[in-house]
């Protein structure tokens, strides 16, 4: 008799994390690795969100909270959301989890029954689709590539509609491509969403703080608030705080799906942390200057990496306007040899090759299910950047 279940059979493991293990396993060996694959800020969580949490500890705050979490953090989130999107949410229509990875992992596995469709834009984070196909979803994707700035197109989203679809996943600004909608680019697929009353909006504002050049990344609800009884508002403090290992996110949302949300939290995981609760706490109510300063850092890597790569043979780079990746195209490699003789035939065999031969960890496009491309962090040093996009030329200067 197998041991595991069949649903695990329909996915695969994180492939981000199976690089970045690959790089670090490399390194070990004594290898000089770059790895631009994580993502995740190389800046560390500021100190006095650190003293929050050891303030907690010192306290005593280490028991169960509501499952939902803290009644103060979910006032602070619900204030963050009004505070900085115009949204107002009432702190029972606001849910804490273990990472934004729950927020999302709950949403689908709480709502889809077997069948039902989920609209995926692509490039895409390489763990929508396989949450929704281990809730019995079925991933429905729509292509928007670099003719389209990575932006989705309304016709497009209108098309791939059907009787079926339960929800639209709108990551904003994106994994992996680093772009992002303002409110006018919103608007079109806000209206073409308001046609289709039986379908629902996951918005995943994860980065919205981490965005470039004054551009301002706008979410559903703010641009249409007709749709907010059918919209979660994603969020966390994972990337504007440097909080990774910390796991909290948070949403917004209608009361009914929220309830919805708590009741499957409780039979699973229960509460967040209470100490990662506590730090967020301090997170979201405490000085915010420092987020400005790693933007400003985060703009000169993007600019510097995005003009390296595209002096690189063969790739061409689009600017992001956030986050903090950039995913070139490889179209002009693919069908080379490098110069030790490794095969290029496509994304995947591109970046083996730049590990294998340069040290530099990156991750095929084909993982964030459009092939073609390959991604970049460049939440790491700049010299560590300005040296892997050195190598980087390298390697496609000696394709042939």
């Amino acid at each position: 008799m197998k041991l595991t279940a069949e649903r695990l059979d329909r996915i695969s493991p994180s492939q981000t994390i199976a690089i970045a293990t690959k790089a670090r396993a490399l390194k070990a060996a004594g290898r000089d690795v770059i790895g631009l694959s994580a993502g995740e800020p190389d800046f560390d969580t500021p100190q006095f969100i650190k003293d929050a949490a050891i303030a907690a500890i010192q306290a005593g705050e280490t028991k169960y909270t509501d499952v939902s979490g803290t009644p103060a953090l979910r006032r602070a989130v619900a204030e963050k959301f009004r505070h900085d999107l115009g949204v107002e949410y009432a702190p029972d229509e606001v849910i804490v989890s273990t990472g934004g990875k729950q927020v999302i992992f709950n949403a689908m596995v709480a709502t889809l029954n077997a069948g039902d469709e989920v609209i995926i834009p692509t490039p895409c984070w390489v763990s929508y689709p396989d949450i929704v196909s281990l809730a019995d979803g079925t991933p429905v994707f729509v292509p928007a590539g670099q003719n389209t700035g990575f932006k989705m197109r309304a016709e497009d989203l209108d098309a791939a509609i059907t009787p079926k679809t339960k929800w639209l996943i709108l990551n904003n600004p994106s994994n992996p491509t680093g772009a992002a909608y303002s409110a006018e680019e919103l608007r079109p697929i806000c209206d073409v969403l308001l046609k289709h009353p039986h379908v629902w909006v996951l918005t995943d504002d994860i980065y919205d703080k981490l965005a470039y050049d004054g551009f301002k990344p706008a979410t559903v609800v703010a641009v249409e608030p007709r749709l907010r009884e059918r919209t979660l508002t994603m969020n966390g403090c994972s990337k504007a705080y440097a909080m990774t290992g910390w796991r909290i996110g948070f949403a917004g949302g209608p009361k009914t799906l929220i309830k919805a949300l708590d009741k499957l939290q409780s039979q699973s995981t229960s509460n967040p942390t209470s100490i990662s609760q506590a730090a967020a706490l301090a997170a979201l109510t405490g000085p915010q200057d420092f987020i400005n300063e790693m933007i400003a850092v985060y703009q000169e890597r993007r600019n510097l990496v995005v003009e390296m790569l595209n002096q690189a043979p063969g790739i061409t780079c689009h600017k992001p306007e956030g986050a903090f990746y950039v995913f070139p195209s490889v179209h002009g490699c693919i069908g080379k040899t490098s110069r030790k003789g490794a095969k290029i035939t496509d994304d995947e065999s591109f970046v083996i090759a730049l590990l294998d031969e340069e040290g530099v960890a990156a991750v095929h496009g084909a993982a964030f299910m459009f092939p073609g491309h390959f991604r970049i962090s460049y939440a790491t040093d700049t010299d560590s950047l300005r040296e892997a996009c050195r190598r980087i030329q390298h390697f496609c200067q000696g394709l042939s």
